[in-house]
């Protein structure tokens, strides 16, 4: 639990020193393994619909059974690293996860008509299990590095999660285009399971974390202690809301662009994915603007990047949409780079439980309203998805604004 786990606690890792940068690169792969798996199926949501027999939401399914397994799994595996340390844990984790998302391609391949129902089970169990990366990186990060480098530091890892995200989806629809989506999802787990070689040679062992087991009344204490932050419970809604609305953008944008009004093939229409080259972008410089002014004033001018670039999708040019991608992207990770480390460090109990509470609301927005803006493409078409996307995030922002104080 971050400074409740340890006594004497060393200075930590500086920027420059080769402890620093090995930490960096291995949770930079270890985010790529855990979101490269968890959203390869969304480039591949039209194949899935009819190769399936079943509507645009249901399709979601794939990739919303997998972020509620991760939402699930966050706050137990963050008891699992208080146990046995970051490390083993994260690498037991993204393993397991490994496991499972061979099981979830293979079993609509022995199965016909319980195939896709069985998949999704695979997914959550596999999101399940993906849940222990973000439950305990953020932790492993202001523990091991030094105090002032913690929020570049932060910004480096969700950079990875963002190249994770991207490349999952941009090798797996021209891949599942030509081979099937089965296959197209199998070959990401590959390209997974190397990362997490990366990750097991790279990370360097833990200065500042003594393992040690929690019982049921801390670990009781240390979720409601949080709970009992207004600023946090922002903090918290922050990702459930702006998640939510970004995962649905990423869901559908596929429909629409494969549809009627632009009849793009699907391996051409992936290449929208190459927007998260944004949040690559972003993600480390709002650590930085975060250290140089306040971390309110980054996160609320990310959200209003982030709905100027879900109304430019509205218009009816390609070329705007890719730019209002590019620019929707941009704008959400730099507020979730500045938020999920916020939920880390402001934590009034548990540390890491606190960052796994950000992270049960990031994934529960993105399994729950990424669904339901499936729901508003079918009563509306994709102005209905665009709208329920702004509202979330204006919600977002008036709760930012009204409640956090400036940090």
């Amino acid at each position: 639990m971050g400074e409740d786990t340890y006594g004497g606690r060393s200075p930590g890792h500086e920027p420059g020193s080769s402890a620093y940068r090995r930490l960096l690169v291995a949770l930079f792969f270890i985010g790529m393994a855990t979101f490269a798996q968890l959203y390869s199926p969304q480039g591949l949501l039209p194949l899935i619909a009819t190769d399936q027999g079943v509507s645009a939401d249901r399709a979601a399914l794939m990739v919303s059974a997998a972020t509620l397994g991760l939402a699930l799994g966050v706050i137990p595996w963050s008891y699992i690293g208080d146990a046995v340390g970051r490390k083993p844990a994260m690498l037991w984790a993204i393993s397991l996860a490994c496991l499972f998302a061979v099981l979830s391609a293979v079993t609509p391949m022995l199965f016909d008509a319980w195939g896709f129902p069985l998949a999704l089970i695979m997914r959550l169990i596999e999101g399940f299990m993906l849940g222990g990366v973000p439950a305990l990186a953020v932790a492993y990060l202001n523990e091991e590095v030094s105090s002032r480098a913690a929020a570049v530091a932060a910004g480096t890892y969700v950079s990875g999660t963002t190249l994770g995200g991207l490349s999952g989806r941009i090798i797996a629809a021209p891949v599942g285009e030509q081979i099937g989506w089965k296959l197209g999802m199998l070959t990401v787990t590959a390209v997974a399971v190397a990362c997490v070689v990366i990750f097991l040679k790279l990370a360097p062992a833990a200065q500042n974390f003594t393992p040690r087991r929690t019982r049921v009344g801390e670990a009781v204490r240390a979720l409601t202690g949080n709970l009992r932050s207004g600023a946090l419970w922002v903090i918290y809604l922050q990702g459930f809301l702006t998640m939510g609305g970004f995962v649905a953008m990423y869901n559908y944008l596929g429909f629409q662009l494969t549809g009627p009004e632009f009849g793009m093939p699907l391996w051409l229409s992936s290449f929208i994915f190459l927007a998260y080259l944004a949040g690559t972008f972003s993600s480390p410089r709002a650590g930085q603007l975060a250290s140089r002014f306040s971390r309110k004033q980054v996160l609320i001018w990310g959200n209003v990047i982030m709905m100027a670039g879900v109304g430019l999708t509205l218009i009816g040019s390609i070329w705007v949409i890719i730019l209002g991608m590019v620019v929707l992207t941009g704008g959400f990770f730099a507020s979730h780079a500045v938020a999920s480390g916020w939920a880390g460090s402001s934590a009034v109990a548990g540390r890491a439980q606190s960052a796994s509470l950000y992270n049960l609301g990031y994934y529960a927005g993105s399994s729950v309203l990424g669904f339901l803006g499936g729901t508003f493409l079918h009563l509306a078409g994709w102005p209905g998805t665009v709208g329920m996307v702004l509202g979330l995030a204006a919600l977002a922002t008036v709760l930012v604004a009204t409640v956090l104080p400036r940090n």
